[in-house]
């Protein structure tokens, strides 16, 4: 009779489930240098929709940590997250995508971070803002989101406000500065009722650096561009533009219409030995200075 007691608490005992996996104990896991036991932890608890566990699966995928570096996944993962409302995936998303290429389409989740007080995201959308490089320009909402990231000490911020300072007049720099400050009441008021509507949940991320703002494009300006050469078609044009844009840094296209040909140009440079020192970098490539017109 001892015997099948025993049998039968052995059995209860292995009946009892295995404590639920959570995305902390994918952090511990993580914080531990176990990589891919975080990943384990976190691959179900993203199929079944956390926010957090996408978000760090989508940096391990970044990373290469507990799996091979896989952009694909990354993008998926951080673009699930950020569909939830999470804004640092929204942000390094929306950052990830500018850095590769796709300008345009990361405008849309570095605006929602940014809209959401991200610093990186807030200086980001504002240079692109001033220099028109994915979306059309407007220097006095750009002033207001640079000023709003410098507002929250980010050091890059502080710089391209001051380079926006000595390149805006007075009357816009004073529009943007009106701007900003509708903009942070409003976000306060908001963010005071989301708080009064649901309790704020404590965010459970790993400790990874996200894309920083130091790879955000530098505040350009000036009367001088680089002309790359005149197509008959634009398209021609636009294909050299993509095989170049690399080493073009954030410098804005501009095909300029002249009789039945399109000129194509990069700018602007603050001076013409500023567009001539681009011309030098780009090595064999066709290339000479112009004046903005």
């Amino acid at each position: 009779m001892m015997k099948s007691v025993m049998g039968l608490s052995a059995a209860l005992l292995l009946a009892v489930p295995a404590p639920a996996q959570t995305v902390r104990s994918g952090i511990e896991a993580w914080q531990k240098g176990d990589h891919a036991a975080a990943v384990a932890v976190w691959t179900p608890l993203a199929v079944r929709g956390d926010a957090d566990a996408a978000f760090n699966l989508g940096q391990a995928y970044r990373l290469g940590k507990g799996v091979a570096i896989d952009l694909g996944r990354a993008y998926q993962y951080l673009e699930q997250a950020a569909r939830s409302g999470h804004i640092d995936a929204a942000a390094t998303l929306g950052i990830l995508m500018f850095q590769n290429g796709n300008r345009t389409g990361a405008m849309r989740w570095i605006k929602l971070a940014a809209n959401n007080g991200e610093p990186r995201s807030l200086l980001l959308y504002g240079v692109a803002l001033y220099n028109g490089d994915g979306i059309a320009p407007d220097p006095v909402s750009g002033y207001a989101y640079v000023s709003r990231a410098a507002a929250q000490s980010l050091a890059n911020a502080k710089e391209t406000l001051a380079d926006m300072d000595a390149a805006m007049p007075l009357d816009q720099r004073t529009k943007g500065l009106a701007l900003a400050k509708s903009m942070v009441a409003a976000r306060q008021i908001s963010a005071s009722a989301a708080k009064s509507a649901a309790p704020e949940k404590t965010a459970e991320r790993i400790p990874v650096s996200n894309p920083v703002a130091r790879t955000a494009p530098v505040l350009n300006s000036g009367d001088w561009r680089i002309q790359l050469g005149a197509f008959g078609q634009r398209s021609t044009a636009e294909a050299l533009y993509a095989k170049l844009r690399g080493k073009l840094g954030a410098r804005q296209a501009f095909y300029v219409p002249a009789g039945k040909v399109i000129r194509f140009q990069i700018g602007p440079y603050a001076s013409r030995a500023s567009a001539a020192s681009a011309c030098a970098a780009l090595g064999g490539q066709a290339c000479f200075p112009v004046a903005a017109r």
